[in-house]
């Protein structure tokens, strides 16, 4: 039976190309020890992204997983493991020439069951719709809590903190979106320190 952290790496395929391409890679380094570290950034949200470099055992902080491989070892960070369930690292054709394709279908999150708690249903729709239209002003919101009686708490970040504009995307945006999306929402609330808010897409009125 594998063990637990067996069994998680397990989810985690390299193609025999992409094995051949990693241990072509280290050998030119000519560093004994050299590895291979995977890592997400921004995991489960529609940025989401795949990191790979090389990384000297030195350079390791000890939570990271270990995918024994021919002449080297790939070391996963043990944050991306959730996103990286089914991912198939692989050497494909590409023009003249070939590119390493890691295909992650957790990578940018998997919407929740509609019985699954609020709590995560209205997380997942700030990440997957809300977020990215707020990032193009550089900024963005986040789920602070949701209270007794249907209200949502949410805090407002980056550009948003501190704009003149935010009340009327809340009420008109996402408060909106939220009501129609979970009827048994009735508020939504803003609880930032727009006085501490420093770069603004619209400054306030003073």
């Amino acid at each position: 039976m594998l063990s637990d952290q067996s069994a998680k790496l397990a989810v985690i395929e390299l193609s025999e190309a992409a094995r051949t391409h990693f241990r072509r890679l280290i050998e030119a380094q000519e560093e004994p020890g050299l590895g291979i570290r995977l890592s997400v950034i921004r995991g489960g949200t529609p940025a989401a992204d795949c990191r790979l470099e090389f990384c000297a055992p030195s350079e390791l902080s000890g939570g990271e997983l270990a995918i024994p491989c021919e002449g080297f070892t790939l070391w996963v960070d043990s944050t991306a493991i959730p996103f990286l369930e089914g991912a198939v690292i692989d050497l494909i054709k590409e023009g003249a020439g070939h590119a390493l394709s890691i295909r992650a279908p957790r990578l940018r999150g998997i919407a929740p069951e509609p019985d699954a708690p609020l709590s995560d249903r209205v997380r997942y729709l700030i990440e997957q719709e809300i977020n990215p239209a707020l990032a193009r002003h550089r900024g963005h919101v986040e789920l602070v809590a949701i209270e007794a009686g249907g209200v949502v708490v949410l805090r407002f970040g980056g550009s948003c903190q501190g704009c003149g504009l935010v009340d009327q995307t809340l009420r008109e945006g996402i408060a909106r979106s939220l009501r129609e999306r979970f009827p048994e929402i009735v508020e939504v609330v803003d609880v930032t320190d727009h006085a501490a808010g420093r770069n603004p897409y619209h400054p306030r009125a003073r």
